[in-house]
């Protein structure tokens, strides 16, 4: 019965147990000098999770089904034109910093590419993991090109170059992406066993992107309960952050839905790479702004488990059907 609740309700317990972990350790004080060790580690478990769910997860794609779709043509159409319109916004419609912040938010929520962990998520709700991590590459390209351009027009204070920016995203992006991919392809053609036996784990990168939400879920808390901003201007940018995820979601689905991928076209525009998205609001925007992508965290989780809990709901009901 526990390891059926556990497993229901895999993500959400996560999320709780990074919110508690971080309180846990920022507020007993005798645990205080463990804290630069457990920030060390932390530093070292984040990419190495994703790493090893990516290599599990691109050990069951075939390298001929990574190929451009139509439908990823529009979901980049709606990033690129839902980002334009929003900069244009900020740029010629005066308005108070308090407002040009919770826009700005949305900003970055609209353009951030897909985050690298979508295709586990993909998978496991029956998607094809295949389409998003060829989307995946191409919104991070998207990205990479479009945020040096447009960012520094509604914030021009930012130092850094176009090619600078370029290559400084596709560094923190594609390395994580591309060689859990290529080691995947790999052990396909030279090591079979070793792939047939990852083949094997059929679960296990779900449940280490769920220890890996949980350590983003205590970074995201502490980002938030340490910001200069008011409570009531927190709130507005994380509204906006809810907007724009329900927007995303439901469009990428209505889109995908088209073309017979609904589960891939609402992950890969729903679901973000936000550790890359509060980075660039950091490094283009107001740095308040990064509450946006910090608050999408726990939405686009919260309806990854609303997801996965009506899939399992539709798979206890065909199972009693059969019965």
């Amino acid at each position: 019965m526990i390891l059926r609740f556990v497993k229901n309700w895999t993500l959400p317990l996560a999320m709780i147990a990074g919110t508690l972990g971080y309180f846990f350790f920022a507020r007993i004080p005798f645990l205080a000098p463990a804290k630069p060790c457990i920030n060390g580690l932390v530093a070292f478990l984040t990419p190495t999770l994703i790493f090893a769910q990516l290599l599990l997860t691109f050990c069951k794609v075939e390298v001929h089904e990574l190929k451009p779709k139509i439908w990823h043509a529009w979901l980049l159409i709606f990033q690129t034109v839902s980002c334009l319109i929003v900069a244009v916004l900020l740029v010629y419609c005066p308005m108070e910093e308090t407002y040009r912040e919770v826009f700005e938010g949305a900003m970055v929520c609209l353009i951030c590419p897909t985050a690298t962990a979508a295709a586990v998520i993909t998978g496991k709700l029956g998607g094809s993991a295949s389409s998003l991590t060829t989307y995946t590459l191409l919104s991070n390209l998207l990205a990479a090109v479009a945020v040096p351009i447009v960012f520094p027009m509604v914030e021009p204070h930012a130092d850094i170059t176009f090619i600078a920016a370029f290559l400084k995203i596709l560094s923190k992006v594609f390395p994580l992406l591309l060689f859990p991919f290529f080691l995947a392809w790999f052990l396909r053609a030279f090591v079979p066993k070793i792939h047939h036996l990852l083949l094997g784990c059929r679960d296990a990168a779900f449940y280490l992107w769920a220890v890996a939400l949980a350590i983003v879920s205590g970074q995201t808390v502490r980002s938030l309960i340490n910001s200069d901003a008011s409570v009531f201007v927190e709130v507005l940018i994380a509204l906006a952050g809810l907007i724009t995820c329900c927007i995303q979601f439901y469009l990428g689905k209505r889109i995908g839905g088209h073309y017979q991928e609904r589960i891939s076209g609402g992950q890969a525009l729903g679901q973000k790479n936000t550790v890359l998205a509060i980075w660039m609001a950091y490094t283009y925007l107001n740095p308040l702004s990064s509450v946006g992508p910090g608050s999408y965290v726990l939405w686009q989780n919260i309806i990854n488990s609303w997801q996965l809990w009506k899939k399992r709901k539709k798979e206890d009901e065909n199972v009693q059907i059969l019965k």
